[in-house]
């Protein structure tokens, strides 16, 4: 374990003492990204919430550098640890600044106040994920992309260790997909930041992931590099895409098949 900054071990996962996912084995070095890929349903947003804590485990171990998720305080896992889900959040009367600045809470202390360092920090995160032109219009009323690109923010101003993210290209168009996802990958590069997100866009996994974990039935289907996943047909049998439902649209299927090619 003393080799990777984040693992798990026989990791277990599912609801109600169901199991969903059995023996999940990862393994990434400190500044990876990696993406969970898979067909609607097959427990991406579980296998991440059980990762960041959110759900209790049903068997098995999370491993933050040589320490045990379990074993965390709250406030050690804040400082360690962000995440941005898909589900919608309230931020009544709150301008976008006041949600970025949210971050910082885990370094406030019991009151809450900014120090200048901290209003310093979200000054900088804000410009680097270009939402400072939209710092003082109210949450509630801006886009849902623009919503992702703030939460975004707000996780990096908790300056973690790793961000957990699922989703988080939904509602955004292409040029937004980009951009957002070339801010983690900076964020990687400068910072040694982890990223451990799901992903429907299949190109941009392939492009952006220095792993990929292939979720679908009982057992992981495959973790490993892009170059390793997107082989021959396996993407193909990963979301049980047949050739005779795309038999009249050749171009269709050449699509498919293009993106199982490095």
């Amino acid at each position: 374990m003393t080799n990777y900054y984040f693992s798990t071990k026989k990791m277990c996962v599912g609801h109600d003492n169901k199991p969903l996912i059995r023996e999940m084995e990862i393994a990434l070095q400190k500044g990876e990204i990696l993406s969970l890929i898979g067909p609607n349903g097959a427990g991406k947003s579980t296998v991440l919430k059980s990762i960041a804590g959110q759900l209790k485990l049903i068997g098995g171990t999370v491993y933050i550098g040589d320490g045990v998720l379990s074993g965390m305080k709250a406030d050690e896992l804040a400082r360690k640890m962000s995440v941005v889900f898909t589900e919608k959040i309230k931020a009544e009367m709150k301008s976008c600044r006041d949600v970025v600045a949210t971050g910082r809470y885990p370094y406030t202390g019991w009151f809450g106040i900014l120090s200048g360092e901290d209003e310093r920090i979200v000054d900088e995160v804000m410009e680097l994920t270009h939402v400072a032109d939209i710092g003082e219009q109210d949450f509630n009323r801006i886009s849902d992309g623009q919503k992702q690109r703030v939460m975004l923010a707000r996780a990096i101003c908790q300056e973690p260790e790793i961000v957990i993210l699922d989703e988080p290209t939904s509602y955004l168009d292409v040029k937004y997909k980009l951009e957002f996802l070339s801010i983690l990958q900076e964020m990687r590069d400068k910072k040694g930041l982890t990223v451990i997100m799901s992903l429907h866009e299949l190109e941009l996994a392939r492009i952006v992931s220095d792993k990929i974990l292939c979720l679908k039935g009982e057992y992981t289907e495959r973790f490993g590099t892009p170059e390793e996943v997107f082989e021959s047909d396996f993407i193909e049998r990963l979301f049980d895409i047949r050739e005779e439902e795309f038999a009249a649209n050749g171009r269709m299927l050449a699509y498919i098949r293009q993106i199982g090619k490095i």
